[in-house]
């Protein structure tokens, strides 16, 4: 409903973001051209220390990458955000962030002097710029989740970048089920094969949403979910 909506802007190719997602909020990200990465930090809003945890959200739900009916733990066992929707079906969280070194290796030098807002940038400056702004830096930063971007694992072991997987019009939703501060930079995935630094703007609403119930999909998609759940709904109590 329109009355719920409480921000509705594009994030240019790119650009970075940060915006405290409050509990009964949604984040809705959408591609509007195919080939969109957004890389995502998440932090307790009320206590930062407390932090997007990768390895605690992929064994506590037996998956390797994030999609519809996951959530993202923190390192306190914690349900930072749940996923209520996704179009897209894959979102990597394995691969991390570009860098300032790997960017200009692969798409040449720039700088603001010269190019202004053209400037080719990266996923870590981006962060640290955002996280700046509240106090934190080089060392708050977790790893990110990389939406629309799917990278697989062959037999032998070795990460495979699946071109394709973000194509114009998907979008993934995500639900804060505390206070989350979440930090976005639209800037290519770190292994994207592309020589061409172009990332497409990406539109972000946020919206108020009701509180998930007994029978919520999240909730209910693995045990520990549910215990997860409960330990975050505690501090609301």
């Amino acid at each position: 409903m329109a009355e719920d909506l409480i921000l509705n802007e594009t994030l240019r190719g790119g650009g970075m973001w940060s915006w405290t997602l409050k509990r009964g909020t949604a984040l809705r990200l959408t591609a509007t051209e195919a080939g969109a990465n957004v890389s995502a930090l998440f932090l307790n809003a009320d206590a930062p220390l407390e932090r997007y945890n990768m390895p605690d959200t992929l064994k506590a739900q037996f998956i390797a990458f994030l999609t519809k009916g996951n959530v993202l733990y923190s390192d306190m066992g914690r349900v930072l955000c749940s996923i209520i929707d996704d179009t897209c079906g894959w979102h990597d969280t394995l691969c991390g962030a570009t860098d300032a070194r790997l960017t200009e290796t692969k798409y040449g030098t720039t700088d603001y002097q010269q190019q202004r807002n053209d400037m080719y940038r990266n996923g870590r400056d981006n962060f640290l710029v955002e996280l700046g702004k509240y106090g934190l830096g080089r060392r708050d930063l977790p790893v990110p989740v990389n939406f629309f971007s799917k990278v697989m694992v062959d037999d032998d072991g070795n990460l495979k970048f699946q071109a394709g997987n973000a194509r114009a019009g998907a979008a993934v939703e995500l639900r804060a089920e505390m206070n989350v501060l979440v930090v976005l930079s639209n800037t290519p995935h770190p292994m994207d094969p592309s020589g061409r630094y172009a990332p497409p703007p990406v539109r972000m609403q946020v919206q108020r949403v009701p509180a998930p119930g007994a029978d919520d999909p999240c909730r209910r998609f693995r045990a520990e979910n549910a215990r997860g759940f409960i330990n975050t709904e505690i501090l609301f109590r």
